[in-house]
C-alpha cells in the first residue's frame, strides 16, 4: 500500500489534474464521467476535453435541487444507488466525493461503481475517515459540533475578512454529516438550501477499509493523502472541538487518530482482471 500523506494541491485539483492526465492517454476519445454524488457536487475540470457526464445521488428534495442546478451534468439519476442504472464498464472516470461515508451498503455501492468503470478508468474518493476522532464526534456530539462550527466560523471571518470561508476545492461535493458541516455549508450555500444528509460511516469509509476494499477487488491505489480540512474548520489549535478530539485520540490509545478527518485515494482499476496487487 502507499504511504498517508499530505496532498500536494487541494484535493479538488488533485482530482481535475489526474483526471485530466487521464484524457491524455486517451486523445480524439469522449472521456464519460460518472459523478457519484452528484447532489453536492461542483465536478471535476476536464479543460476543453470533449466528456460526457452523468450524475448519480441519493433521492432527497435538497439533492435533487442542487442536482437540477448543475449545468455540467448531461444525465443524472436520483434514487437506491444499489439500483440506478449504471451501465457496466461504461465510465473512464469516476469520481465520489463525500459520498461513501454517507450513503448505507457502502460496500455494494462501491461494488456497482467498480463495475461501471472500463479496465484502466479512474476511481477518484475522498471521505471522512471513520475511524479518526472527529467522525466519532461526528457521529456521538452532532449538535455540540454545530456550536463549535459556528464559533470556528466567526473566528475565520475576523481572520481572514468578510468573505473568507472554509477552502472547497472545485471538484469536491458538498461535505456530508450531521455535525460541523452543516452549520460550515449553511454559511457557503445559496438561501433556502436545507442541510445535507448525515452520514452513516460504514466500515469501508475508512483509510484501512478502503485499503482492504481495493486489495479484496483487485484495485490498485496510485497515491493515498490524509487532511484535517473539517477539524481545520473548527478551528485547529485553538477551539474546543480541536482539542476534544486530542482527548479523544488520547483516551482512544490512538486508535481514532486526531492527525487528519479525511483521506483521498486515486485508485486505477486494472486493464487486466488478472492481475495481482504486489
Amino acid at each position: 500500500m502507499t504511504d498517508l500523506r499530505t496532498p500536494p494541491t487541494s484535493d479538488g485539483d488533485l482530482f481535475s489534474e489526474r483526471a485530466r492526465q487521464y484524457a491524455l492517454e486517451k486523445p480524439l476519445q469522449r472521456i464519460h464521467v460518472l459523478e457519484a454524488g452528484c447532489g453536492w457536487g461542483t465536478g471535476l475540470d476536464l479543460g476543453d476535453r470533449d466528456r460526457h457526464v452523468t450524475g448519480v445521488d441519493q433521492d432527497s428534495s435538497e439533492l435533487r435541487v442542487h442536482t437540477v442546478e448543475r449545468t455540467d451534468l448531461d444525465t443524472w439519476h436520483l434514487g437506491d444507488l444499489r439500483t440506478v442504472p449504471l451501465p457496466p464498464r461504461a465510465f473512464d472516470i469516476v469520481h465520489a466525493t463525500y459520498l461513501i461515508e454517507r450513503v448505507p451498503h457502502a460496500e455494494l455501492v462501491l461494488d456497482r461503481f467498480v463495475a461501471a468503470l472500463k479496465p484502466g478508468g479512474l476511481l477518484l474518493v475522498h471521505l471522512r475517515d471513520r475511524n479518526t476522532a472527529y467522525a466519532f464526534l461526528d457521529r456521538t456530539l452532532p449538535h455540540w459540533l454545530h456550536r463549535s462550527a459556528r464559533r470556528g466560523r466567526r473566528r475565520t471571518r475576523q481572520g481572514r475578512g468578510a468573505h473568507a470561508r472554509v477552502p472547497q476545492p472545485a471538484g469536491d461535493a458538498m461535505p456530508p454529516g450531521s455535525g460541523a458541516e452543516r452549520v460550515l455549508e449553511r454559511a457557503a450555500r445559496p438561501a433556502g438550501r436545507t442541510a445535507p444528509p448525515t452520514a452513516v460511516y460504514e466500515r469501508v469509509a475508512s483509510r484501512s477499509g478502503m485499503q482492504w476494499y481495493c486489495v479484496m477487488r483487485g484495485l490498485v491505489v496510485c497515491e493515498e493523502y490524509a487532511s484535517r480540512r473539517s477539524i481545520e474548520a473548527l478551528g485547529a489549535g485553538t477551539g474546543p472541538a480541536d482539542l476534544l478530539c486530542r482527548l479523544v485520540s488520547l483516551l482512544s490509545r490512538g486508535r481514532l487518530t486526531a492527525d487528519h478527518s479525511e483521506v483521498t485515494f486515486v485508485i486505477r482499476k486494472p486493464e487486466n482482471r488478472f492481475a495481482r496487487v504486489i
